[in-house]
């Protein structure tokens, strides 16, 4: 097939690692797709931009922060200097640009496949409890409160210790009321209202990720055991697993909404019940485990893009191990400044 140029985010490969370096090696590693990858990144340092075995060119963007027309311009001028054929966006802060703002992106000759809007608000932690109702699921004793008063009432009937999250970012545990309505201040001044309290619910977590088609049908999914994480609670090491109870839920996902695009349900299971905890809209920065282990998800997407055949829903086999490790590479100080004073290398 012709070269496709594909851009991925989240190329931070460090100990708090974004997922597209493993992305990019999933894409350079299918034998049917041709491509060339572009990295987008934040800073000049983050290790992806050196990666040049796997990060064919690399662009320097804008913070989210700064809004749809800064993104658009950005990308039209690396559609104009280089050539763009396709995004994959993997960092929950720019996200919501990319899915509000798809039709213009499309617009400028570039496929993106990601959530809707509505679909990308399911991620909200107020929202999973009737994600979990849904897809036929658990979920731990849930409140959603807006004052201390409230959280007061909620701890009472849930019990400690507590969860005490936002909405969509941060969480913290406390063993006391006290320390749940210093948590409670402490995430509501960074990241608003409404704080959610959640029950500490024990067992094994055990993660899934998988790529809905956007009409109900799953293009893959792999199913995963934490069994050592960072301090960060990053995966280092994992195993893959087959528990039909998280599957089937992230069938019933897809299925019940729709969903369209790459995502992780993080799941704590003890024996025969399992709990929903989190909605990533993305894929995780352990999504290459899938690759190693047959079921190219990001090429699959890829290939789903733009009306290429793949086999869908592809099975794997349980037992087999990821660790992940770090590695050093040497290069010369010129990328570095081809980047800090141009943008791009």
């Amino acid at each position: 097939m012709n070269e496709l140029k594909i851009a991925v985010s989240g190329i931070n490969a460090v100990d708090n690692p974004g997922p597209g370096v493993g992305i990019a090696r999933a894409l350079k590693e299918d034998p049917d797709l041709n491509v060339k990858i572009i990295g987008l990144a934040y800073d000049a340092m983050e290790p992806g931009i050196y990666m040049d075995w796997v990060v064919d060119k690399t662009f320097i963007l804008s913070y989210p922060s700064s809004g749809k027309d800064a993104l658009l311009e950005r990308l039209a001028y690396i559609k104009k200097s280089y050539g763009l054929d396709y995004i994959i966006p993997n960092l929950d802060s720019e996200l919501p640009l990319y899915t509000k703002y798809t039709k213009e992106i499309e617009a400028l000759g570039v496929e993106v496949f990601v959530p809707t809007e509505n679909q990308y608000k399911l991620r909200a932690k107020d929202k999973l409890v009737q994600v979990a109702e849904k897809i036929n699921i658990d979920i731990p004793k849930t409140a959603v409160v807006n004052s201390p008063d409230e959280l007061i009432k909620a701890v009472d009937k849930i019990g400690l210790p507590v969860m005490v999250k936002g909405a969509y970012y941060k969480a913290e545990r406390a063993y006391t009321t006290q320390e749940a309505i210093s948590h409670f201040h402490k995430i509501s001044a960074e990241w608003g209202f409404p704080i959610i309290l959640q029950e500490v619910v024990k067992g094994e977590e055990l993660n899934v990720v998988g790529v809905g088609d956007g009409e109900g049908n799953m293009i893959g999914k792999l199913g995963i055991k934490k069994m050592w994480i960072t301090s960060l609670g990053k995966i280092w090491t994992g195993v893959t697993i087959k528990n039909e109870l998280m599957l089937n839920a992230a069938d019933n996902f897809v299925k019940e909404y729709k969903w369209k695009g790459p995502f992780e349900l993080e799941c704590i299971v003890d024996k025969n019940k399992i709990y929903l905890i989190e909605i990533n809209p993305r894929f995780p920065a352990w999504s290459y485990f899938a690759t190693g282990c047959g079921i190219n998800l990001p090429a699959n997407m890829v290939k789903k893009s733009f009306g290429l055949p793949f086999e869908e829903n592809q099975d794997y086999e349980a037992g087999k191990l990821y660790v992940r490790y770090t590695y050093e590479t040497i290069t010369d100080m010129k990328t570095f400044q081809n980047v800090i004073t141009k943008g791009e290398n």
